[in-house]
């Protein structure tokens, strides 16, 4: 695995327009909301950066 910040693609979960977020993966399991770049709506980010599997990004409703 690419160690440093790496591009993911993610899917806003409010209006569904493709966003690329920047991923640390040198902390192995995190949480923060970051803005939607169109919809300007919060979102939940959790991240994983497993060595053996790759990155991970589950992004959600702030109320979910």
């Amino acid at each position: 695995m690419i160690e440093g910040v790496v591009a993911h693609d993610i899917a806003c979960p409010y209006c569904g327009e493709p966003l690329e977020i920047q991923v640390d993966t040198s902390v192995i399991d995190q949480r923060y909301i970051e803005d939607c770049q169109v919809c300007c709506r919060p979102i939940v980010m959790h991240v994983v950066a497993d060595p053996d599997t790759g990155v991970s990004v589950d992004a959600r409703h702030e109320d979910d």
